[in-house]
């Protein structure tokens, strides 16, 4: 783990196409200790290992909690994307995720699938009781919104990019995000069009490693569209979003009604024709209950 030290940071960003990052407001946080990448395969596999855990994406969905949900998507499963075979209106992700029964962190592309040779890959498929499990066990916990954004900062107060202002640097592309046109051609070659090895990409500045891209990382926050207004004297201090009310969507498929937190950092599937969410102030709600095969987590620890 890397050790981040307390201190006031500018967190949020005012990009007009991201309206839910601002406004932009000081925050302080206290030191902790942070993953210094994301949870990896080979970690995950220790804990269920000893636990037994199952992970929601292994257990089947309660028709009484979903009621308009098709019979065929309660079996147990997961969302993983799926190319498609020409360019597409880039307004419905229907178009790209599917629900694949039988995908979890154990077969991320579903039946057939496994993660051999991805041991030093970030786990995906995991939803939010998950990542809590194996942090709870871990004797951890997963890092508030304000804690993780000022971790992926490096210090770098309200730089657009975890290593600055450039997003390629002398060319040099510095995380793992989408090469090509979203989302029908990838640059990448075959094989290395999904997540990458953690540490493959340089460290920002606290020693972190794929802070931004890769995988999304889970967040304890709840959601809500914007950050708050601060108080005018002063920044609050380590604050956190307890409260799920205002993380609700008002309309969701299969007629539930769930919780939303925050996700922080984006994907290997962001890219700037799409999502230009691979930088520290980029921020989405996302259901307690879902896992995607580019959405994963670190934890902290507190002194």
């Amino acid at each position: 783990m890397a050790w981040i030290p307390g201190g006031t940071f500018t967190m949020g960003s005012d990009l007009a196409d991201y309206p839910e990052e601002g406004p932009p407001h000081e925050v302080a946080v206290d030191g902790f200790f942070i993953d210094e990448t994301p949870v990896t395969v080979a970690t995950f596999r220790r804990f269920v290992k000893a636990t037994g855990y199952a992970t929601v994406a292994e257990r089947p969905l309660d028709p009484a909690e979903y009621p308009r949900l098709d019979p065929a998507l309660l079996v147990p499963g997961s969302l993983v994307f799926s190319p498609t075979p020409r360019p597409v209106q880039l307004t419905d992700m229907r178009q790209w995720w599917r629900y694949l029964p039988g995908a979890d962190w154990a077969h991320p592309e579903g039946p057939g699938s496994d993660v051999g040779g991805r041991e030093r890959h970030p786990v995906v498929h995991v939803c939010y009781d998950d990542v809590a499990a194996y942090a709870a066990w871990a004797g951890r916990q997963l890092p508030t919104e304000a804690q993780w954004e000022r971790a992926a900062r490096g210090g770098l107060d309200a730089a657009v990019f975890a290593w600055g202002d450039e997003e390629t640097p002398r060319g040099r592309r510095m995380a793992n995000t989408w090469a090509g046109d979203f989302p029908w051609r990838s640059e990448k070659p075959a094989g290395r069009q999904r997540t990458s090895p953690v540490g493959h990409y340089s460290p920002n500045g606290f020693g972190l490693y794929d802070v931004t891209g890769n995988v999304w990382e889970w967040t304890a926050d709840y959601y809500r569209p914007q950050h708050q207004s601060t108080h005018p004297c002063c920044a609050p201090a380590n604050p956190r979003v307890d409260d799920p009310d205002p993380s609700f969507e008002d309309s969701e498929p299969g007629g539930a009604h769930v919780p939303r937190r925050v996700i922080k950092g984006g994907s290997h599937l962001c890219s700037p024709s799409y999502c230009l969410r691979y930088r520290p102030a980029a921020r989405q709600g996302q259901q307690v209950e879902s896992a995607m095969s580019h959405l994963g987590f670190r934890t902290v620890l507190l002194p």
